[in-house]
């Protein structure tokens, strides 16, 4: 006999919300405010080489070598404005303090106009709501600020939880705060490897959000959402 479905599991990042602005039109205007003229353009590119340094040679917020996600972002934005020549290290320091706690105003982030909705159909089903997101101990205010919080049992973010998807043990440390089996459980994401490879593997019913039809070929069509107001049709059939 099928288990029935308890708990939907829920990626944030260009699943429920995105950012609203480039990382290079974000970091300039911080710039701007301190007297500074940068190209939004070179500070994209310096940043992509950065956060790619940083995820490498400290992965998932540093948290193996004694660090936290603002320590680590600190660092990357730094480092980013260092690459375009901006010197100052007192200027710099304040830049990527004032731009780390900027991030957490809602006037950052856009909702998909599909996500609440979705999420209130989920409830409406009956289902409960948990977040795995590979993010800093911050998402708990963003999802505040954008609205979508309360739409939530918990909350596990790869900084706290100490893994990062596709370790498959974030998932475990889900599984636990939901009380029940893999086969109860659901998983909503844009990732095909973090997201739906690695919770299908565990035996959790993943869902790939593919907005752009990237995965048409690859991803069965039961498994694969167009945009999130297919989920609920999705979800009753593993309900029945």
């Amino acid at each position: 006999m099928r288990a029935p479905l308890q708990w939907v599991l829920w990626d944030v990042t260009n699943t429920l919300l995105k950012v609203r602005a480039s990382v290079g039109e974000q970091y300039c205007k911080e710039a701007e405010r301190m007297g500074l003229n940068l190209d939004p353009v070179e500070v994209d590119a310096a940043f992509r080489q950065v956060y790619q340094h940083h995820c490498s040679k400290y992965p998932n917020y540093g948290i193996t070598h004694s660090m936290d996600g603002q320590t680590w972002w600190m660092g990357v934005v730094q480092d980013t404005f260092s690459h375009c020549r901006v010197q100052d290290p007192i200027l710099v320091k304040t830049m990527a303090s004032n731009l780390y706690h900027n991030f957490c105003s809602a006037e950052n982030w856009e909702v998909f106009s599909d996500s609440q909705k979705a999420l209130e159909s989920c409830s409406s089903l009956g289902l409960k709501l948990g977040v795995v997101s590979n993010f800093d101990k911050r998402l708990e205010r963003i999802l505040h600020v954008c609205g979508l919080l309360p739409h939530f049992s918990f909350l596990i973010t790869s900084e706290e939880a100490g893994v990062a998807k596709p370790n498959p043990s974030i998932f475990d440390q889900a599984l636990q705060k939901c009380g029940t089996l893999a086969a109860s459980v659901a998983h909503v994401g844009d990732d095909y490897v973090n997201d739906y490879l690695t919770s299908r593997s565990m035996g959790i019913h993943g869902f790939l959000l593919d907005r752009h039809n990237k995965y048409k070929n690859s991803v069965p069509r039961q498994h694969r959402l167009s945009s999130l107001e297919e989920l609920s049709s999705h979800l009753q059939l593993h309900m029945q």
